[in-house]
């Protein structure tokens, strides 16, 4: 017998790793599942010997996924939101409206294929979609204007994960500047902690910069690099032809990874957000992990 055979990846073994992944520690995942903490930790033990792969590190702020963990969490959170989608089918139609907060980077994908098709499911259901900057949707989120967002942070946080999203210095595909000079640079113009880090990591590696473009609009930004105007810091996801990956012969500095998360406003309407996280999960997971 073929040893993925031997193997019985339930859902509830997913869902209590899923689980555990997105609020970064076994108590809180706990109280979310409403299980207890040795339930879950036989769970997790139970995962990882059938599947001869340890998923989590243990830290003091909590658990942290291993490479290992990182691969499989997108296969599970489609799994799980393909299991949503097949009971969906049997469900009452949805009614009423939802305010969904998306980063922009995410335009493209979110707008052509997730809410485009979400739509279609759920053609009773009046969906308003906000598209910018991120840094203000958590405020929306508390005083009602939002019922769901995607939030972009430094680092994984008391919200779920959605996924860890790898950002690269990128340039012109025809870019072709002497490494010693001054990297010159297109930033995006918000005030954010993301807007704010290329001009920070050169800052402290002491490199000369040219700030030669700014602007508020990530439309912009990459119509910029991909012009070959400068280099610029792009989300993976936000990486288009044109373009490439900034060569490593650059010296330019490591990046952070972007933690999205999901913020659910806990006055909106709990089986009109759950559809559309679910939605949102299936869309990235369909459209490959991007960390």
């Amino acid at each position: 017998m073929k040893k993925i055979e031997q193997i019985s990846l339930n859902s509830d073994l997913l869902r209590a790793f899923v689980t555990i992944a997105e609020q970064g520690h076994l108590t809180l995942a706990s109280e979310r599942l409403n299980r207890t903490q040795s339930a879950l930790s036989v769970q997790l033990r139970k995962l990882e010997t059938g599947l001869s792969a340890k998923l989590f590190e243990r830290h003091p702020k909590g658990m942290k996924l291993t490479p290992d963990g990182e691969k499989l969490l997108p296969i599970a959170q489609g799994i799980l939101a393909d299991l949503y989608r097949a009971q969906s089918l049997f469900e009452h139609p949805l009614r009423g409206k939802v305010r969904v907060g998306i980063p922009d980077h995410y335009d493209d994908m979110i707008f052509e294929t997730v809410l485009s098709d979400f739509g279609k499911s759920y053609p009773l259901l009046d969906i308003f979609v906000k598209s910018g900057c991120s840094a203000g949707f958590p405020a929306a989120i508390e005083d009602g204007r939002l019922d769901v967002a995607v939030v972009a942070t430094p680092e994984p946080g008391a919200h779920d994960l959605l996924e860890i999203e790898a950002n690269h210095w990128v340039e012109s595909d025809t870019f072709d500047r002497d490494p010693g000079e001054p990297v010159p640079l297109a930033v995006l113009d918000r005030g954010c902690w993301w807007s704010r880090l290329p001009v920070v990591l050169l800052s402290k590696q002491e490199r000369a910069f040219n700030v030669k473009f700014r602007s508020e609009s990530f439309s912009n930004l990459r119509c910029a690099i991909r012009a070959g105007l400068a280099i610029g810091v792009l989300p993976a996801r936000a990486v288009q032809s044109g373009m490439r990956i900034a060569r490593p012969e650059r010296g330019l500095p490591k990046l952070p990874a972007m933690t999205q998360s999901i913020m659910v406003s806990p006055d909106a309407p709990a089986e009109i957000t759950g559809a559309i996280v679910t939605a949102l999960r299936q869309g990235l997971f369909e459209n490959g992990n991007a960390a």
